[in-house]
């Protein structure tokens, strides 16, 4: 499984593929010149599946889903190569008019804060139908009503009432809802959804947990879920690849990975989460996420690891399949990285 066609995360199953990245790289521009902040990434994500994207803050995750719907911050943030294709089209050469039929239509995208993705001075039904009227040729009126609907669907409750209210008047979980009702309401193929649960209390999250694993089911959707939460990636995920300082550092079926991990720092996130009561207490991760451009020579995450030894600051390992081909690590002792119980993620 080595090189750019094996380094793949794949949310596997039956159905056609319908998203595909391959060997993605995305580097920004800093006083010393220009680094990376997602390295040669690939997964794939068939129909109907859902793929997590998971690790700490600064690995790169948010750039990379950025990356696929080409809304990466200007100016300084380019793709610098690779390909992105969903349904056999290849994203990263569309314009931007073209991009824009894509990403709302048959991409919905879920971002990390709701008040910041709401216009403050409209309201949230406008907003809802807005995204209608953006892709089709409908009158008010119906986009309207296809607003409610969308609310309905994302569990808002008197949505003909909530439609008119502005974003401020409704509780995080309600405009996240929206948010959500927004991306969903032109009925797209695939959800991207960026730390969708973030700022909200723990009874709100496992509400929208559920809410995207009921659309899922619902309207066949993919998902790619990008997260630092491993019980949301556990809840609502098929597969999971994990991210490391721009790198993908080990994938595979998202129970496989989280009950026997294969790379150390799969291993640290486990042992660093919330597990069920009489497991022990959490460990947590010695040290920091290197910034961009102060990487080591060999493997990234070397400086933190426990299992460390000469090899491992020379040489960068390759992400490679093990005894159960559906997963894959990038570690050169991988066959001795084991959790001392099994934990899953709550």
């Amino acid at each position: 499984m080595r090189g750019a066609a094996g380094e793949r995360a794949s949310a596997g199953g039956a159905g056609a593929t319908l998203l595909d990245v391959r060997a993605l790289s995305v580097s920004v521009e800093t006083a010393s010149g220009r680094v990376r902040v997602v390295d040669d990434v690939s997964f794939s994500i068939p129909r109907g599946r859902a793929l997590a994207l998971v690790g700490e803050s600064g690995c790169g995750k948010t750039m990379t889903a950025l990356s696929i719907v080409g809304l990466l911050p200007e100016p300084g943030v380019r793709v610098e190569s690779g390909r992105v294709l969903f349904d056999g089209l290849d994203l990263a050469s569309l314009d931007d008019a073209a991009m824009r039929r894509v990403r709302g239509r048959r991409i919905g995208f879920v971002f990390q804060e709701p008040a910041a993705a709401l216009d403050p001075v409209r309201s949230c039904g406008d907003q809802v139908a807005e995204a209608v009227r953006a892709h089709e040729r409908v009158p008010a009126r119906e986009a309207w009503r296809r607003a409610v609907e969308a609310l309905r669907d994302a569990g808002v409750p008197a949505p003909e009432r909530r439609a008119r209210a502005y974003p401020h008047e409704l509780s995080g979980g309600l405009r996240q809802r929206a948010v959500i009702a927004a991306s969903l309401v032109a009925h797209p193929e695939l959800l991207i959804a960026d730390e969708p649960t973030a700022s909200l209390d723990v009874t709100i999250q496992v509400q929208i947990v559920d809410l995207l694993s009921r659309l899922r089911r619902e309207r066949s959707l993919s998902l790619l879920l990008i997260t630092h939460d491993l019980a949301l990636a556990a809840e609502a995920a098929d597969e999971v690849a994990v991210m490391y300082a721009g790198r993908i550092v080990e994938s595979g079926p998202v129970a496989r990975v989280f009950e026997a991990p294969r790379h150390p720092y799969t291993l640290g996130l486990l042992e660093a989460a919330p597990a069920a009561a009489g497991e022990g207490p959490l460990r947590a991760i010695p040290g920091t996420v290197p910034a961009p451009g102060e990487l080591s020579a060999g493997c990234r995450f070397a400086p933190r690891c426990f299992l460390r030894e000469d090899i491992c600051v020379r040489e960068e390992p390759p992400l490679e399949a093990g005894p159960d081909p559906s997963r894959a690590a990038r570690c050169w002792f991988s066959d001795r990285v084991a959790a001392p119980a099994p934990r899953t993620p709550r």
